[in-house]
């Protein structure tokens, strides 16, 4: 059965018609900026807003999150609620306002600086920092006590989503011991022995076992975190049931592997705009006649891009027959600058860049075009449809929905996906061509298989990846949550 944003609502309205839905997240699914005078929203680049928006849309509700945009408080009331999307308004967004020394200590702080480097094992230090984590406790309890404000004395399904809160559902729990909590993790859950460097492991492991349920995207992460609840705490663990007791409160650990809207992404890259968008953007980089790769990724040190770009050098050097007739764009937005361990990172990409372009410079033509900026939805779209293969070459990812967004996009069925053997995509998504992102040669090796793959090999594999994504879409993904929800419940 493929699940449709009407059967989640359906399950919802009869299933749990008495509970008040709640998102919680640290990112705002739309943000107000001032351009010039006028106010405008954007939909930022996040794989976990294009998750859940269409799930709380299909049921309305309300969304917890900061407010982050510099127009935010222009348009709101005077709780802090907007009714969203702003075109077409299906839910209620409220923000919470955060000070300066909060953002950066709760957000760039503690939950990047920290828990983020903790969880992916890419070999960059997680810092430590007592302050750090006494404003993260803070931040936490000042979102603990604006979700009780907005269930007040009704019964709620709250959904938690991430690292930003792992001390939030205990927070809850000890308040009100009725609300049904559930958190998703949406990063990679560390092994025992990664994980036991953190000085308030045990207050983490604590607090996320206020939910009562917990989901990861693999099963990998779900016995990671078994075990190390089983080495860190006095609890009791069943390995059977895949859960956790402390102080008589069981926590039940799921796999649920996050998905994306496929007919939405499907529709919206066959549209007059996206075909209008593309050729602008083939028009103005002079990619015509080009063999075309790209990719697209928030500038993170976890997404291997330094790699892509070694493995590009690599091939050009073993196959100089492509120069001139190869162009790799590589597009994203920068984030959390205010980290130096990413503002290293932007600055090597761009070196790196540089050197690559001044190696094989030919006349106008460079093998790697290098975009920062937001991108739209239609711009990402037409970028996906533009290119013949798309790298997802992630060094360590809990899922990764760029790969599903692609798929999604190429009706066409052409075009080849790369895809890191490191990503919970890769045990879903057979008929990509699985890379080692730190094999530089077989992943050059790669580039070549993918364009040199026969046009019916790409069909086939294209119709068997797409077959995947529109069975297991996001709303299977929540069908699957609410389900395991009112199991317990019941």
């Amino acid at each position: 059965m493929i699940y449709t944003k009407e059967s989640l609502k359906e399950l919802i309205s009869s299933k749990l018609k008495d509970y008040k839905l709640i998102i919680v997240s640290n990112r705002e699914p739309y943000i107000h900026n001032y351009v010039g005078e006028e106010i405008k929203y954007i939909i930022p680049a996040s794989g976990m807003v294009t998750a859940l928006d269409p799930i709380i849309r299909a049921e309305g509700g309300t969304w917890i999150a900061y407010g982050s945009g510099d127009a935010d408080k222009e348009v709101v009331d005077s709780k802090g609620h907007i009714a969203v999307p702003p075109d077409n308004p299906q839910y209620t967004l409220r923000r919470v306002w955060l000070t300066h020394e909060e953002e950066e200590r709760f957000y760039y702080g503690f939950s990047n600086e920290a828990l983020w480097p903790l969880c992916h094992i890419v070999y960059v230090k997680p810092k430590f920092n007592e302050t750090d984590w006494q404003v993260y406790k803070s931040v936490n309890r000042k979102f603990a006590d604006v979700v009780l404000e907005e269930v007040g004395n009704d019964k709620a399904f709250i959904f938690i989503q991430d690292y930003h809160f792992t001390l939030l559902p205990q927070m809850l729990k000890e308040k009100r011991p009725d609300l049904l909590v559930a958190q998703f993790w949406h990063i990679p859950w560390p092994n025992r022995e990664a994980f036991r460097i953190c000085p308030w492991g045990q207050e983490i492991l604590e607090g996320l076992l206020g939910n009562d349920l917990l989901g990861f995207h693999v099963q990998y992460h779900c016995n990671n975190f078994l075990d190390t609840v089983d080495r860190n705490l006095e609890s009791r663990v069943d390995y059977g049931k895949f859960t956790a007791t402390k102080g008589g409160k069981t926590t039940h650990v799921r796999p649920f592997p996050i998905s994306i809207d496929f007919e939405e992404l499907n529709l919206l890259s066959q549209g007059n705009n996206v075909e209008a968008e593309l050729l602008r953007i083939k028009r103005e980089l002079g990619l015509k006649g080009q063999i075309i790769g790209v990719g697209l990724d928030r500038v993170d040190y976890t997404k291997g891009i330094p790699e892509r770009f070694k493995a590009i050098e690599r091939f050009l050097e073993k196959y100089p027959e492509y120069r001139k007739k190869f162009t790799f764009v590589q597009a994203g937005n920068l984030s959390r600058i205010h980290i130096d361990d990413y503002r290293d990172y932007n600055d090597k990409i761009y070196d790196l860049m540089v050197e690559i372009n001044h190696k094989f410079r030919d006349g106008r033509w460079t093998p790697i075009r290098l975009l920062k900026s937001h991108f739209n939805r239609v711009s990402v779209q037409a970028l996906y449809r533009l290119s013949d293969f798309c790298i997802v070459s992630s060094l360590h990812d809990g899922m990764n929905l760029v790969a599903k967004e692609f798929i999604a996009s190429r009706f066409d069925e052409s075009g080849v996906l790369l895809l890191s053997r490191f990503t919970g995509a890769s045990e879903e998504l057979a008929g990509c061509i699985q890379i080692n992102p730190y094999a530089i040669d077989t992943f050059a090796e790669a580039i070549k298989a993918a364009i040199e793959m026969p046009v019916e090999e790409k069909k086939k594999r294209m119709q068997r990846l797409r077959k995947q994504v529109h069975e297991h879409n996001v709303y299977n993904w929540g069908q699957s949550i609410v389900n395991e929800l009112i199991k317990l419940h019941q």
